[in-house]
Protein backbone atom coordinates (compact mmCIF):
# COMPACT_ATOMS: atom_id res chain seq x y z
CA UNK A 1 0.00 0.00 0.00
CA UNK A 2 0.94 3.78 -0.46
CA UNK A 3 1.12 6.44 2.13
CA UNK A 4 -2.68 7.41 2.29
CA UNK A 5 -3.54 11.37 1.44
CA UNK A 6 -4.71 12.29 4.86
CA UNK A 7 -7.37 14.69 4.44
CA UNK A 8 -9.49 14.36 7.64
CA UNK A 9 -8.42 16.58 11.11
CA UNK A 10 -6.29 15.25 13.69
CA UNK A 11 -5.57 15.79 17.32
CA UNK A 12 -2.73 17.08 18.33
CA UNK A 13 0.04 14.70 19.01
CA UNK A 14 3.35 15.58 21.20
CA UNK A 15 5.05 12.74 19.23
CA UNK A 16 3.97 13.95 15.49
CA UNK A 17 6.95 15.42 13.58
CA UNK A 18 5.15 18.20 11.79
CA UNK A 19 5.49 21.79 10.01
CA UNK A 20 5.78 24.29 13.14
CA UNK A 21 2.74 25.62 12.17
CA UNK A 22 0.93 27.24 8.43
CA UNK A 23 4.38 29.80 7.98
CA UNK A 24 6.82 27.22 9.22
CA UNK A 25 9.97 28.79 7.01
CA UNK A 26 11.08 25.39 6.91
CA UNK A 27 8.20 24.56 4.41
CA UNK A 28 9.35 25.02 0.46
CA UNK A 29 6.23 26.77 0.32
CA UNK A 30 7.03 29.13 2.52
CA UNK A 31 10.43 29.74 1.24
CA UNK A 32 11.06 33.38 -0.03
CA UNK A 33 10.41 34.17 -3.48
CA UNK A 34 13.82 34.24 -4.64
CA UNK A 35 14.90 31.17 -2.78
CA UNK A 36 11.70 29.77 -5.54
CA UNK A 37 13.05 30.61 -8.39
CA UNK A 38 16.46 30.16 -8.03
CA UNK A 39 15.34 26.59 -7.78
CA UNK A 40 12.88 26.79 -10.54
CA UNK A 41 15.51 27.79 -12.84
CA UNK A 42 17.96 25.13 -11.72
CA UNK A 43 15.58 22.82 -12.36
CA UNK A 44 14.41 24.18 -15.60
CA UNK A 45 17.94 24.80 -16.92
CA UNK A 46 18.68 20.72 -16.13
CA UNK A 47 15.08 20.10 -18.45
CA UNK A 48 16.72 22.42 -21.08
CA UNK A 49 20.05 21.05 -21.61
CA UNK A 50 19.36 17.64 -21.96
CA UNK A 51 16.56 17.87 -24.53
CA UNK A 52 19.12 20.64 -26.39
CA UNK A 53 21.41 17.02 -26.70
CA UNK A 54 18.50 15.18 -28.02
CA UNK A 55 18.07 17.31 -31.53
CA UNK A 56 21.27 19.11 -31.54
CA UNK A 57 23.19 16.38 -33.69
CA UNK A 58 20.04 16.62 -36.01
CA UNK A 59 22.45 18.46 -38.49
CA UNK A 60 25.16 16.58 -37.93
CA UNK A 61 23.69 13.08 -38.62
CA UNK A 62 24.95 12.93 -42.25
CA UNK A 63 28.25 13.94 -40.67
CA UNK A 64 28.03 11.44 -38.35
CA UNK A 65 26.43 8.66 -40.55
CA UNK A 66 29.50 9.25 -42.89
CA UNK A 67 32.01 9.19 -40.18
CA UNK A 68 30.98 5.60 -39.12
CA UNK A 69 29.62 4.34 -42.42
CA UNK A 70 25.72 4.08 -41.65
CA UNK A 71 23.43 3.68 -45.06
CA UNK A 72 20.52 2.85 -43.49
CA UNK A 73 17.99 5.91 -42.68
CA UNK A 74 16.57 4.10 -40.00
CA UNK A 75 19.86 3.82 -38.37
CA UNK A 76 20.91 7.51 -38.69
CA UNK A 77 17.68 8.27 -37.19
CA UNK A 78 18.46 5.96 -34.38
CA UNK A 79 21.75 8.05 -33.40
CA UNK A 80 19.10 10.68 -32.40
CA UNK A 81 15.81 9.09 -31.17
CA UNK A 82 17.33 6.52 -29.07
CA UNK A 83 18.03 9.28 -26.45
CA UNK A 84 14.83 10.03 -26.43
CA UNK A 85 14.17 6.59 -25.65
CA UNK A 86 15.61 6.57 -22.86
CA UNK A 87 13.57 9.09 -21.61
CA UNK A 88 10.97 6.38 -21.48
CA UNK A 89 13.21 4.15 -19.28
CA UNK A 90 14.64 6.96 -16.78
CA UNK A 91 11.37 8.28 -15.21
CA UNK A 92 10.21 4.85 -14.54
CA UNK A 93 12.62 4.64 -11.36
CA UNK A 94 14.11 8.41 -11.30
CA UNK A 95 10.47 9.74 -10.20
CA UNK A 96 9.74 6.88 -7.30
CA UNK A 97 13.36 6.95 -6.04
CA UNK A 98 12.83 11.29 -5.64
CA UNK A 99 10.28 10.08 -3.40
CA UNK A 100 12.06 7.66 -1.75
CA UNK A 101 15.72 9.57 -1.20
CA UNK A 102 14.17 12.75 -2.09
CA UNK A 103 14.35 15.04 -5.51
CA UNK A 104 17.92 16.58 -4.95
CA UNK A 105 20.11 13.47 -4.90
CA UNK A 106 18.65 11.67 -7.23
CA UNK A 107 19.12 14.84 -9.91
CA UNK A 108 22.51 15.86 -9.10
CA UNK A 109 23.28 12.14 -9.57
CA UNK A 110 21.12 11.42 -12.95
CA UNK A 111 22.95 14.98 -14.11
CA UNK A 112 26.15 13.42 -13.55
CA UNK A 113 25.36 10.28 -15.52
CA UNK A 114 24.30 12.42 -18.23
CA UNK A 115 27.19 14.36 -17.98
CA UNK A 116 30.37 11.54 -18.48
CA UNK A 117 27.81 9.52 -20.71
CA UNK A 118 27.10 12.64 -23.49
CA UNK A 119 30.96 13.15 -23.17
CA UNK A 120 31.57 9.82 -23.94
CA UNK A 121 29.44 10.60 -27.04
CA UNK A 122 31.95 13.36 -28.05
CA UNK A 123 34.54 10.50 -28.29
CA UNK A 124 32.90 7.34 -29.68
CA UNK A 125 35.07 5.65 -31.81
CA UNK A 126 32.07 3.39 -33.38
CA UNK A 127 28.58 3.20 -34.31
CA UNK A 128 28.12 1.06 -31.28
CA UNK A 129 29.66 3.18 -28.66
CA UNK A 130 27.62 6.25 -30.29
CA UNK A 131 24.32 4.27 -29.67
CA UNK A 132 24.93 2.89 -26.53
CA UNK A 133 26.47 5.99 -24.34
CA UNK A 134 23.52 8.01 -26.07
CA UNK A 135 20.88 5.88 -24.25
CA UNK A 136 22.89 5.95 -21.24
CA UNK A 137 23.51 9.85 -21.37
CA UNK A 138 19.28 9.57 -21.99
CA UNK A 139 18.72 7.72 -19.02
CA UNK A 140 20.86 10.94 -16.82
CA UNK A 141 18.81 13.41 -19.11
CA UNK A 142 15.46 12.05 -17.83
CA UNK A 143 15.49 12.84 -14.39
CA UNK A 144 14.79 16.61 -14.77
CA UNK A 145 11.45 15.57 -16.81
CA UNK A 146 9.95 12.78 -14.27
CA UNK A 147 11.07 14.44 -10.91
CA UNK A 148 10.81 18.97 -12.05
CA UNK A 149 7.27 18.88 -11.54
CA UNK A 150 7.53 17.60 -8.26
CA UNK A 151 9.79 19.77 -6.97
CA UNK A 152 7.53 22.39 -8.58
CA UNK A 153 4.74 21.20 -6.50
CA UNK A 154 6.94 21.05 -3.52
CA UNK A 155 7.62 25.09 -3.49
CA UNK A 156 4.48 26.68 -5.09
CA UNK A 157 0.86 26.62 -4.60
CA UNK A 158 -1.57 26.08 -7.10
CA UNK A 159 -2.80 29.67 -7.21
CA UNK A 160 1.17 30.53 -7.76
CA UNK A 161 2.03 27.22 -9.87
CA UNK A 162 1.01 28.42 -13.10
CA UNK A 163 3.80 30.79 -14.16
CA UNK A 164 6.25 28.27 -12.98
CA UNK A 165 5.00 25.23 -14.93
CA UNK A 166 5.22 27.73 -17.66
CA UNK A 167 8.66 28.12 -17.80
CA UNK A 168 9.48 24.35 -16.89
CA UNK A 169 7.01 23.10 -19.54
CA UNK A 170 8.96 25.20 -21.73
CA UNK A 171 12.40 23.86 -21.67
CA UNK A 172 11.51 20.35 -22.92
CA UNK A 173 10.05 22.06 -26.19
CA UNK A 174 12.66 24.87 -26.68
CA UNK A 175 15.65 22.77 -26.38
CA UNK A 176 15.30 20.61 -29.39
CA UNK A 177 14.53 23.98 -31.25
CA UNK A 178 18.26 25.48 -30.10
CA UNK A 179 19.76 22.14 -30.23
CA UNK A 180 19.81 22.14 -34.40
CA UNK A 181 20.19 25.93 -34.77
CA UNK A 182 23.69 25.70 -32.59
CA UNK A 183 24.57 22.15 -33.97
CA UNK A 184 24.04 23.32 -37.46
CA UNK A 185 27.07 25.83 -37.77
CA UNK A 186 28.93 24.01 -35.14
CA UNK A 187 29.05 21.13 -37.34
CA UNK A 188 29.65 23.27 -40.68
CA UNK A 189 32.67 24.78 -39.33
CA UNK A 190 34.39 22.77 -36.78
CA UNK A 191 33.65 19.15 -36.14
CA UNK A 192 30.38 17.31 -34.83
CA UNK A 193 32.34 15.89 -32.01
CA UNK A 194 32.02 19.72 -30.49
CA UNK A 195 28.52 18.94 -29.88
CA UNK A 196 28.72 16.98 -27.45
CA UNK A 197 31.94 18.87 -26.12
CA UNK A 198 29.79 21.94 -25.82
CA UNK A 199 26.81 20.41 -23.83
CA UNK A 200 29.27 19.12 -21.69
CA UNK A 201 30.47 22.11 -20.55
CA UNK A 202 27.20 23.73 -20.37
CA UNK A 203 25.98 20.73 -18.52
CA UNK A 204 28.93 21.36 -16.20
CA UNK A 205 28.06 24.91 -15.27
CA UNK A 206 24.13 24.13 -14.43
CA UNK A 207 25.08 21.28 -12.16
CA UNK A 208 27.97 23.49 -10.00
CA UNK A 209 25.10 26.11 -9.51
CA UNK A 210 22.83 23.64 -8.80
CA UNK A 211 25.12 22.45 -5.46
CA UNK A 212 24.20 26.02 -4.19
CA UNK A 213 20.75 27.13 -5.01
CA UNK A 214 19.19 23.51 -5.24
CA UNK A 215 18.25 22.24 -1.68
CA UNK A 216 15.45 19.40 -0.77
CA UNK A 217 11.79 20.14 -1.14
CA UNK A 218 9.98 16.92 -0.83
CA UNK A 219 7.47 17.34 2.55
CA UNK A 220 7.96 13.88 3.76
CA UNK A 221 12.33 13.55 3.07
CA UNK A 222 12.13 17.15 4.93
CA UNK A 223 10.58 15.85 8.09
CA UNK A 224 11.86 12.94 8.31
CA UNK A 225 15.14 14.59 8.55
CA UNK A 226 13.60 16.33 11.01
CA UNK A 227 12.29 13.45 12.98
CA UNK A 228 16.14 12.10 13.34
CA UNK A 229 17.53 15.22 14.28
CA UNK A 230 14.63 15.81 17.08
CA UNK A 231 15.25 12.10 18.51
CA UNK A 232 18.97 12.67 18.62
CA UNK A 233 17.96 15.77 20.43
CA UNK A 234 15.45 14.32 22.85
CA UNK A 235 16.25 11.05 22.46
CA UNK A 236 12.46 10.44 22.02
CA UNK A 237 12.09 6.84 20.03
CA UNK A 238 8.36 7.17 19.68
CA UNK A 239 8.59 10.25 17.05
CA UNK A 240 7.18 10.01 13.94
CA UNK A 241 5.79 11.88 11.02
CA UNK A 242 2.59 11.23 9.21
CA UNK A 243 4.69 10.06 6.43
CA UNK A 244 6.26 6.96 8.07
CA UNK A 245 6.47 3.34 6.72
CA UNK A 246 4.44 0.63 8.62
CA UNK A 247 7.46 -0.26 10.66
CA UNK A 248 7.34 -4.01 9.56
CA UNK A 249 7.92 -3.31 5.93
CA UNK A 250 11.42 -3.31 4.51
CA UNK A 251 13.20 -1.19 2.04
CA UNK A 252 12.67 -3.57 -0.59
CA UNK A 253 8.66 -3.88 -0.66
CA UNK A 254 9.25 0.29 -0.11
CA UNK A 255 11.24 0.39 -3.20
CA UNK A 256 9.26 -2.24 -4.83
CA UNK A 257 5.98 -0.41 -4.00
CA UNK A 258 7.77 3.24 -5.58
CA UNK A 259 9.11 1.49 -8.58
CA UNK A 260 5.34 -0.22 -9.16
CA UNK A 261 3.50 3.34 -8.30
CA UNK A 262 4.31 5.04 -12.25
CA UNK A 263 2.94 1.73 -13.66
CA UNK A 264 -0.24 1.89 -11.41
CA UNK A 265 -0.84 5.29 -12.09
CA UNK A 266 -0.32 4.90 -16.13
CA UNK A 267 -2.87 1.05 -15.65
CA UNK A 268 -5.65 2.49 -13.68
CA UNK A 269 -5.95 6.09 -13.32
CA UNK A 270 -8.06 7.11 -16.29
CA UNK A 271 -7.01 11.10 -16.13
CA UNK A 272 -3.31 9.79 -16.13
CA UNK A 273 -3.89 7.74 -19.65
CA UNK A 274 -5.75 10.61 -21.46
CA UNK A 275 -3.25 13.55 -20.60
CA UNK A 276 -0.14 11.06 -21.39
CA UNK A 277 -1.82 9.87 -24.87
CA UNK A 278 -2.53 13.42 -25.86
CA UNK A 279 0.93 14.12 -24.31
CA UNK A 280 2.67 11.59 -25.92
CA UNK A 281 0.77 12.38 -29.73
CA UNK A 282 1.87 16.35 -29.54
CA UNK A 283 5.80 15.17 -28.20
CA UNK A 284 6.00 12.91 -30.55
CA UNK A 285 4.68 15.54 -33.35
CA UNK A 286 7.80 17.80 -31.88
CA UNK A 287 10.38 15.60 -32.57
CA UNK A 288 9.43 14.59 -36.02
CA UNK A 289 9.11 18.09 -37.19
CA UNK A 290 12.49 18.70 -35.64
CA UNK A 291 13.87 15.88 -37.30
CA UNK A 292 12.31 16.55 -40.86
CA UNK A 293 13.63 20.15 -40.52
CA UNK A 294 16.62 19.73 -42.01
CA UNK A 295 15.25 17.70 -45.12
CA UNK A 296 12.91 20.58 -45.66
CA UNK A 297 15.50 23.17 -45.97
CA UNK A 298 18.42 21.31 -47.42
CA UNK A 299 16.62 19.21 -50.26
CA UNK A 300 17.36 20.97 -53.60
CA UNK A 301 14.37 20.04 -54.70
CA UNK A 302 12.87 22.58 -51.52
CA UNK A 303 15.13 25.63 -50.51
CA UNK A 304 18.34 24.46 -51.01
CA UNK A 305 19.98 26.42 -48.10
CA UNK A 306 23.41 25.49 -46.21
CA UNK A 307 23.27 23.65 -43.29
CA UNK A 308 24.13 26.55 -41.17
CA UNK A 309 20.86 28.88 -42.51
CA UNK A 310 18.84 25.94 -42.39
CA UNK A 311 19.11 25.72 -38.58
CA UNK A 312 18.24 29.13 -38.36
CA UNK A 313 14.62 27.96 -39.15
CA UNK A 314 14.42 26.39 -35.98
CA UNK A 315 13.72 29.98 -34.69
CA UNK A 316 9.94 29.76 -35.95
CA UNK A 317 9.62 26.66 -33.16
CA UNK A 318 11.37 28.61 -30.54
CA UNK A 319 9.44 31.88 -31.20
CA UNK A 320 5.88 30.02 -30.89
CA UNK A 321 7.35 28.40 -28.09
CA UNK A 322 8.00 31.90 -26.39
CA UNK A 323 4.91 33.32 -27.57
CA UNK A 324 2.51 30.43 -26.16
CA UNK A 325 4.84 30.47 -23.14
CA UNK A 326 4.19 34.09 -22.47
CA UNK A 327 0.60 34.37 -23.40
CA UNK A 328 -0.72 30.99 -21.22
CA UNK A 329 1.71 31.53 -18.17
CA UNK A 330 0.04 34.86 -16.45
CA UNK A 331 -3.48 33.37 -18.01
CA UNK A 332 -3.07 29.70 -16.31
CA UNK A 333 -3.05 31.70 -12.76
CA UNK A 334 -5.42 34.28 -13.68
CA UNK A 335 -8.08 32.04 -14.93
CA UNK A 336 -7.06 29.48 -11.76
CA UNK A 337 -8.00 32.46 -9.05
CA UNK A 338 -11.08 33.74 -11.23
CA UNK A 339 -13.04 30.09 -11.58
CA UNK A 340 -11.39 29.80 -7.70
CA UNK A 341 -13.45 32.60 -6.77
CA UNK A 342 -16.41 31.60 -8.08
CA UNK A 343 -16.56 28.27 -6.88
CA UNK A 344 -18.41 27.07 -3.66
CA UNK A 345 -16.15 28.11 -0.61
CA UNK A 346 -13.35 29.38 -2.26
CA UNK A 347 -12.48 25.90 -3.39
CA UNK A 348 -9.77 25.66 -6.61
CA UNK A 349 -9.97 22.46 -8.67
CA UNK A 350 -7.42 20.23 -11.32
CA UNK A 351 -10.33 21.26 -13.97
CA UNK A 352 -9.75 24.53 -13.76
CA UNK A 353 -6.44 24.16 -15.86
CA UNK A 354 -8.26 22.58 -19.03
CA UNK A 355 -9.38 25.94 -19.87
CA UNK A 356 -6.39 26.41 -22.37
CA UNK A 357 -6.48 23.45 -23.39
CA UNK A 358 -9.06 24.38 -25.71
CA UNK A 359 -7.21 27.23 -27.93
CA UNK A 360 -4.04 24.46 -27.56
CA UNK A 361 -6.14 22.00 -29.20
CA UNK A 362 -6.87 24.40 -31.94
CA UNK A 363 -3.66 25.56 -32.72
CA UNK A 364 -1.70 22.57 -33.16
CA UNK A 365 -3.64 21.19 -35.67
CA UNK A 366 -3.81 24.65 -37.79
CA UNK A 367 -0.09 25.29 -37.53
CA UNK A 368 0.27 21.59 -39.17
CA UNK A 369 -2.02 22.78 -42.19
CA UNK A 370 -0.17 25.41 -42.63
CA UNK A 371 3.36 24.41 -42.50
CA UNK A 372 1.92 20.96 -44.89
CA UNK A 373 0.78 22.73 -47.44
CA UNK A 374 3.25 25.87 -47.51
CA UNK A 375 6.02 23.48 -47.73
CA UNK A 376 4.21 21.55 -50.75
CA UNK A 377 3.96 24.08 -52.54
CA UNK A 378 7.66 24.11 -53.35
CA UNK A 379 8.26 27.89 -54.51
CA UNK A 380 6.31 29.27 -51.59
CA UNK A 381 8.26 32.11 -49.60
CA UNK A 382 10.42 30.77 -46.50
CA UNK A 383 8.33 32.78 -43.86
CA UNK A 384 5.02 30.57 -44.77
CA UNK A 385 6.58 27.36 -43.09
CA UNK A 386 8.24 28.80 -40.54
CA UNK A 387 4.55 30.45 -39.73
CA UNK A 388 2.85 27.51 -39.36
CA UNK A 389 5.59 25.87 -37.23
CA UNK A 390 5.67 28.94 -35.47
CA UNK A 391 1.48 28.58 -34.24
CA UNK A 392 2.38 24.43 -34.19
CA UNK A 393 4.94 25.63 -31.57
CA UNK A 394 2.79 27.68 -29.24
CA UNK A 395 -0.29 25.37 -29.08
CA UNK A 396 1.87 22.63 -28.24
CA UNK A 397 3.76 24.79 -25.39
CA UNK A 398 0.20 25.71 -23.99
CA UNK A 399 -0.95 22.12 -24.50
CA UNK A 400 2.10 20.86 -22.08
CA UNK A 401 1.52 23.34 -19.47
CA UNK A 402 -2.34 22.34 -18.96
CA UNK A 403 -1.65 18.71 -18.85
CA UNK A 404 1.27 19.37 -16.64
CA UNK A 405 -0.42 22.03 -13.76
CA UNK A 406 -3.33 18.97 -14.10
CA UNK A 407 -1.10 16.22 -13.15
CA UNK A 408 0.38 18.39 -10.54
CA UNK A 409 -2.73 19.45 -9.12
CA UNK A 410 -4.24 16.25 -8.95
CA UNK A 411 -1.49 14.14 -7.90
CA UNK A 412 0.24 16.54 -5.66
CA UNK A 413 1.87 13.56 -3.06
CA UNK A 414 2.70 11.57 -6.15
CA UNK A 415 3.36 14.13 -8.75
CA UNK A 416 6.49 13.07 -9.76
CA UNK A 417 5.32 9.19 -10.27
CA UNK A 418 2.18 10.45 -12.33
CA UNK A 419 4.67 12.24 -14.34
CA UNK A 420 6.79 9.93 -14.76
CA UNK A 421 4.30 8.11 -16.29
CA UNK A 422 2.94 10.33 -18.90
CA UNK A 423 7.02 11.06 -19.22
CA UNK A 424 6.78 7.24 -20.73
CA UNK A 425 4.34 7.41 -23.07
CA UNK A 426 5.50 10.97 -24.60
CA UNK A 427 9.26 9.94 -24.85
CA UNK A 428 8.30 6.68 -26.73
CA UNK A 429 6.30 8.36 -29.17
CA UNK A 430 9.20 11.15 -29.00
CA UNK A 431 11.46 7.72 -29.69
CA UNK A 432 8.89 6.12 -32.75
CA UNK A 433 7.59 9.40 -34.89
CA UNK A 434 10.78 10.37 -36.36
CA UNK A 435 11.71 6.75 -37.33
CA UNK A 436 8.73 6.67 -40.03
CA UNK A 437 8.58 10.42 -40.95
CA UNK A 438 10.84 10.21 -44.16
CA UNK A 439 8.25 7.01 -45.03
CA UNK A 440 5.28 9.67 -44.25
CA UNK A 441 6.36 12.46 -45.94
CA UNK A 442 7.46 10.58 -49.29
CA UNK A 443 4.40 8.67 -49.50
CA UNK A 444 2.26 11.39 -48.95
CA UNK A 445 4.43 14.52 -49.27
CA UNK A 446 4.20 18.15 -46.73
CA UNK A 447 0.75 18.73 -47.50
CA UNK A 448 -1.63 15.58 -46.43
CA UNK A 449 0.79 14.24 -44.44
CA UNK A 450 0.80 16.98 -42.19
CA UNK A 451 -2.46 17.41 -43.22
CA UNK A 452 -3.13 13.29 -42.06
CA UNK A 453 -1.19 14.63 -38.33
CA UNK A 454 -3.57 17.28 -38.03
CA UNK A 455 -6.92 15.17 -38.22
CA UNK A 456 -5.22 12.92 -35.39
CA UNK A 457 -4.36 15.62 -33.36
CA UNK A 458 -7.96 17.15 -33.74
CA UNK A 459 -9.26 13.37 -32.75
CA UNK A 460 -7.40 13.41 -29.47
CA UNK A 461 -7.27 16.56 -28.58
CA UNK A 462 -10.50 18.39 -28.83
CA UNK A 463 -12.48 15.76 -26.71
CA UNK A 464 -9.80 16.17 -24.15
CA UNK A 465 -10.75 19.10 -21.98
CA UNK A 466 -14.41 18.70 -22.12
CA UNK A 467 -13.94 14.91 -20.90
CA UNK A 468 -11.79 16.37 -18.36
CA UNK A 469 -14.09 18.91 -16.96
CA UNK A 470 -17.12 16.97 -17.11
CA UNK A 471 -15.69 13.83 -15.92
CA UNK A 472 -12.47 14.99 -14.17
CA UNK A 473 -14.28 15.59 -10.47
CA UNK A 474 -15.42 12.06 -10.20
CA UNK A 475 -12.54 10.57 -11.08
CA UNK A 476 -10.35 12.28 -8.63
CA UNK A 477 -12.94 11.43 -5.79
CA UNK A 478 -12.76 7.61 -6.76
CA UNK A 479 -8.90 7.29 -6.80
CA UNK A 480 -7.12 6.38 -3.68
CA UNK A 481 -3.83 8.44 -5.13
CA UNK A 482 -5.68 12.26 -6.54
CA UNK A 483 -5.62 14.82 -3.88
CA UNK A 484 -9.93 16.31 -3.36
Amino acid sequence: MDIPLRKEAHAPDPNLVTWEGPDDRANPKNWSTRRKWAATLVISSFTLISPISSSMIAPALDAISTAFHIHSEVETSLALSIFVLAYAVGPLFMGPLSELYGRVPVLQLANLLYLFFNLGCGLAQTTAQMVIFRFLAGLGGSAPLAIGGGVLNDLFTPEERGRAIAIYSLAPLLGPAIGPIAGGFVTQNTTWRWIFYATTIADGVIQFFGLFLLRETYTPIILQRKKRHLIKQTGNPHLYTEFDQHPDRTFFTTLQTAMVRPFRLLGTQIIVQLLALYMAYIYGLSYLVFTTFPTLWTSPSYYHESTGIAGLNYISLGVGFLLGTQIAAPLQDRIYRTLKARAPNNTGRPEFRVVLMIPAAVLVPIGLVIYGWTAEKKKTHWIAPNIGAAVYGAGTVIGFQCIQTYLIDTYTLYAASAMAAATVLRSLAGFAFPLFASYLYQALGYGWGNSLLAFIAVGVGWPAPWLLWRYGPGLRRRSEYAAG
